[in-house]
């Protein structure tokens, strides 16, 4: 624990609104220190007249008033939590009131008047932290969990809190502590010529590691685009119904759609929520030569997009398909398929227009091809399942999915620090100098659960959650 920190944080009671701002039915007050107690009844009146501040039970609700000049603010619901068995590790109270904004600011001022403070953005949960009721990966976890907007997102978070991707960490660096400790050992009786940690048995567990740390850094790709939304880039020629069918999607006028060729200069972005995964559309400009700058400016940006998209949806106008064109575009097609981690689907667009299916579209049978009418809304269904299916046939564990980019950092530096260490060892390097590097993978690897901390990496994490949280 960093105690610079800990003597910071610790000492005050503190108070926030823990409720979303705006009005609504109830709202819910906060406090948290060793005094919570204390400071919440000398703005709290119990209804019943026994019920005094020696007497309280830990986890019971109490009714009663909060009084504050002598006024009646709100009748309540107190309910007090008596360390350690509470969110933040230490006494804390919660008190229930009417959602008037008035109310939740005129209670809070009282109970700052009695002498809490403010807390800072995230103070509950870091004191929580301090207090040991949670590692660092499930503190973050929280934060995650009240962002997530999708049910794979929320399945993530809870994944984190459940602590599977923690006690992951934790063995790796266990492992790594016991050869370090033997490498340290060595170092002590350095001119007695003695190895304590059999090289072999060593170079095979920063292998193991080394695989196991590629897996966890690999899993950050389906990681993230699940907790941020899944990009999906729709691109094609101008004027084959990109807009129209991004707008089908969504099911309202977002893109401006007009037969004009060209329409689209900027790439166009919405999200949605498909069977619990978050979807983020991207309507980007039409693929063609130009020699009108802005346009070319938005082909570059479509480009960019594409390098971005997991997905992307390739649209063609269907009715106006001969032969010739097929072998085109399938040409085009086939040149954005070296990308080994993106889905490419063939949408074939305006099939409303067609009166008969040409006997050379069974070409098309040989990709991924999904018929629609974007126009008419035709066939959208499908192309929805198909976009779902390609995200739950992405095999992945969800106990060690990467989806935060601290830690992915993090263990991208341990595998370089491990790296060096294996080169140290291949090319006889001195025991002191291959401990550097081992000492550094061992204080990455630390960084990730909280086990290593600097006041810089646990405010830049708190400092991003809600000041209630």
């Amino acid at each position: 624990m960093n105690n610079s920190l800990s003597n910071n944080y610790n000492q005050d009671t503190i108070a926030a609104i823990a409720t979303p701002a705006g009005s609504g039915a109830i709202a819910m007050i906060r406090i948290s220190g060793k005094n919570s107690l204390e400071t919440a009844f000398r703005c709290f009146r119990p209804a019943n007249k026994n019920i005094r501040i020696g007497n309280i039970q830990s986890h019971r609700l109490y009714f009663g008033e909060i009084v504050a000049d002598n006024k009646i603010l709100d009748e309540v619901l107190l309910s007090y939590f008596k360390a350690p068995h509470s969110y933040t590790g230490e006494d804390a109270v919660e008190i229930s009131c009417h959602g008037s904004l008035y109310i939740q600011q005129a209670l809070l001022q009282a109970l700052l008047q009695a002498g809490a403070r403010l807390a800072r953005p995230g103070e509950f949960t870091l004191r929580a932290f301090m207090n040991g009721k949670m590692d660092l990966t499930q503190a973050e976890a929280v934060a995650d969990l009240i962002a997530s907007e999708s049910k794979a997102a929320h399945q993530l978070a809870m994944q984190q809190m459940r602590g599977g991707f923690s006690e992951k960490i934790r063995a790796l660096r266990k492992q790594l502590v016991h050869f370090a400790s033997l490498l340290e050992l060595e170092l002590d009786f350095s001119e007695e010529d003695v190895e304590f940690a059999d090289r072999r048995d060593f170079m095979a567990l920063l292998n193991e590691m080394q695989a196991e740390l590629s897996r966890l850094i690999e899993s950050f790709k389906m990681g993230n685009v699940l907790k941020k939304g899944i990009p999906v880039a729709i691109i094609g020629k101008p004027n084959v119904g990109k807009s129209t069918l991004l707008n089908a999607i969504l099911n309202e006028e977002k893109a401006l759609v007009s037969d004009i060729p060209g329409t689209t200069r900027d790439a166009i972005e919405d999200t949605i929520t498909l069977e619990g995964y978050s979807f983020r559309f991207i309507d980007t400009a039409g693929l063609r030569p130009s020699d009108d700058l802005v346009e070319k400016m938005g082909i570059e940006k479509t480009k960019d997009k594409i390098e971005q998209a997991r997905l992307i949806l390739y649209v063609c106008d269907i009715s106006n398909m001969n032969k010739k064109n097929m072998e085109k575009l399938l040409e085009e097609y086939k040149s954005y398929i070296h990308h080994k981690d993106k889905h490419f689907i063939l949408v074939a667009n305006k099939i409303d227009q067609l009166e008969e299916v040409p006997g050379h579209l069974k070409e098309l049978l040989e990709l991924e091809t999904v018929f629609v009418s974007a126009k008419r809304k035709e066939n959208i269904h499908l192309l929805a399942e198909t976009l779902v299916n390609h995200v739950k046939n992405d095999r992945f564990d969800e106990n060690i999915l990467v989806s935060n980019s601290r830690h992915y950092e993090a263990l991208v530096r341990t595998q370089e620090a491990i790296q060096a260490v294996k080169q140290g060892f291949n090319t006889n390097l001195p025991a002191d100098l291959i401990a550097i590097d081992l000492r550094q993978a061992l204080y990455h690897l630390g960084t990730i659960t909280g086990e290593v901390t600097t006041d810089e990496i646990l405010g830049n994490i708190f400092s991003q959650f809600c000041i209630g949280k």
